[in-house]
């Protein structure tokens, strides 16, 4: 299979149109019928399910998404690997969580970057799930995220230890003098999705199943312009919260009758 073909199985899965496609790659559509017929005839599986007015994929082709996704990754970084040799001597891959990224990782990569001015590093954010993929699959070096991966020929340990704290907006006083774990319920608490195993599970544990937020978003540093100008409370990282409470823009909320479970970042590589 070559790159223009995998390429092509993306896009066509994305847009699920053949037409559409076709046009966004400047080929024939006949071009996109034959790049996909021989993909599903090399890999022995129908990818798609085409009718009249939708194509979706198969879940085989739903498997090998993820996989295409990666063989174009790895093929560019080693592209770039190989292109790097000529300009720097080394070149290090490092992914990321965005929260993590911006608490802790910014202030040392600047100030690493200051001092290695012949060395590239590539960074990519993205979930703790496909970073730790990219790793395995050698696309990266180096991955910084909250999940834990212990195995064979996997270097991981603690990066940094973070609280997990109650904040709100200044000025909303509702619970200036702390909060009663079946207040929740009761409250303006926009959610963040946090995909921190125990630190997750201990949210959502805190509302009924299915409870429908007023708010609910996958990015801790995207929930504080919300608390910050429509109110609301909700749990953050406190390393996140720490410059908004210094200048007084968001408050902590003392919890009253229950507490809340520490944040565990990991850095993990291959040995």
């Amino acid at each position: 299979m070559d790159t223009q073909t995998l390429k092509t199985f993306l896009l066509l899965a994305k847009l699920k149109n053949f037409t559409q496609t076709a046009e966004q790659l400047y080929v024939a559509q006949s071009t996109v019928t034959n790049r996909i017929a021989d993909l599903e005839a090399e890999l022995g599986t129908p990818l798609f399910v085409r009718s009249k007015r939708s194509v979706t994929l198969t879940p085989e082709g739903l498997s090998f998404e993820q996989y295409a996704r990666r063989i174009l990754e790895l093929e560019q970084t080693a592209f770039q690997e190989m292109n790097s040799i000529r300009n720097f001597s080394h070149t290090t891959h490092i992914g990321t969580t965005n929260t993590i990224y911006e608490c802790y990782l910014y202030p040392q990569i600047k100030e690493w970057l200051k001092e290695h001015p012949r060395h590239a590093l590539k960074i990519t954010i993205g979930h703790s799930q496909d970073l730790l993929c990219a790793l395995q699959d050698g696309i990266m070096d180096q991955v910084y995220c909250y999940t834990p991966l212990r195995k064979k020929g996997i270097f991981c340990e603690v990066f940094a230890i973070d609280e997990l704290i109650l904040v709100t907006g200044t000025g909303q006083n509702q619970y200036q003098n702390g909060i009663y774990k079946s207040d929740l319920i009761h409250s303006d608490y926009l959610f963040c999705n946090f995909a921190l195993q125990e630190v997750g599970s201990f949210i959502r544990e805190l509302f009924p199943p299915h409870f429908l937020f007023r708010l609910e978003i996958d990015n801790s540093t995207k929930l504080i312009p919300y608390l910050l100008d429509i109110g609301g409370i909700s749990f953050l990282p406190e390393s996140l919260a720490k410059p908004y409470l210094e200048n007084g823009a968001l408050t902590k909320i003392p919890l009253l009758d229950f507490e809340a479970p520490k944040i565990s970042c990991y850095k993990i590589q291959k040995v």
